[in-house]
């Protein structure tokens, strides 16, 4: 695993890889010389179909010869990344997830729906900021 988020090209804009980074708003990184650089050299935008990004977790999936490069995100940036590419019920429970940071009401009950749907136990300690030991207990109950 790589520590840095890729921004790749696809051949084919239908597939369902990654995200468009016009999708993410304000990435930082998309201003940067080297990104406008490597995107000129490829004959391409910000806003193409075939563009697509991915966080450092999912960058073993980028096709083999697909042209790429790694770009630094905040945490915060990087959070709104994943959040666009989870399916819609893992979606709508981290949106739970965030919005508990205000409020510790039923805790355990949501950890445990949020694992029951697959997200990470690493990604619940990210959204809830509970401690990890909090998120294994709810899994064991």
């Amino acid at each position: 695993m790589t520590d840095d988020a890729y921004l790749f090209l696809l051949d084919d804009a239908s597939a369902p890889l990654g995200v468009a980074p016009a999708a993410v708003d304000d990435l930082a990184c998309m201003e940067t010389p080297a990104v406008r650089a490597w995107l000129d050299a490829h004959g391409s935008t910000p806003t193409s179909p075939y563009l697509r990004l991915l966080p450092p977790e999912e960058t073993a999936a980028i096709p083999e010869g697909a042209e790429r490069l790694p770009v630094p995100l905040s945490d915060e940036e990087l959070s709104r990344v994943r959040h666009l590419m989870a399916p819609e019920p893992f979606a709508q429970v981290e949106e739970e997830l965030l919005a508990y940071r205000d409020c510790a009401d039923g805790r355990d009950g949501l950890i445990a729906r949020a694992l029951a749907v697959g997200v990470p136990p690493h990604r619940i300690v990210e959204l809830t900021g509970v401690d990890p030991a909090t998120v294994t207990a709810a899994a064991d109950r």
